[in-house]
């Protein structure tokens, strides 16, 4: 089993970012925490490190409602949220990749009734987000 969406667009880094950002809030979702993840390996490991990831971001995207849900069936799974979504290019890479974890993954955990629903709906979400990336899925 596949554990993210991926959609893999002929944009711009920072095109992918910002249309990444309102694919997401379009299915209800808001960024929580963002996590630059080249400047954390320029500023720890060096340039060079930093160089040869690229450019990378993990964004927190959380839908409340879904979170509510969620933490009211099984209050464990705060240890899985907020869901990630990260917006990557490679140096040198003609494409960005945007992948989002398949929320499945916290069936896979729990076998609560509850957080299967919870997981079927941001998924459906989370994949609609994707396609308004007009990329592969």
């Amino acid at each position: 089993m596949s554990y993210t969406y991926t959609a893999v667009v002929p944009l711009s880094w920072e095109d992918a970012v910002e249309k990444t950002r309102a694919a997401l809030a379009a299915q209800g979702f808001g960024i929580l925490s963002e996590i630059d993840v080249r400047a954390t390996f320029a500023a720890k490991l060096g340039e060079d490190a930093a160089d040869a990831l690229g450019d990378y971001v993990i964004l927190g995207a959380c839908n409340p409602m879904l979170a509510s849900r969620a933490l009211a069936a099984e209050p464990e799974m705060g240890a899985l949220l907020p869901c990630n979504v990260v917006v990557r290019r490679g140096t040198g890479a003609t494409a960005t990749t945007v992948q989002a974890i398949d929320p499945q993954t916290m069936v896979q955990l729990s076998g609560n009734p509850a957080v299967r629903e919870v997981a079927d709906d941001a998924g459906t979400r989370l994949r609609a987000a994707m396609a308004e990336l007009g990329g592969d899925s």
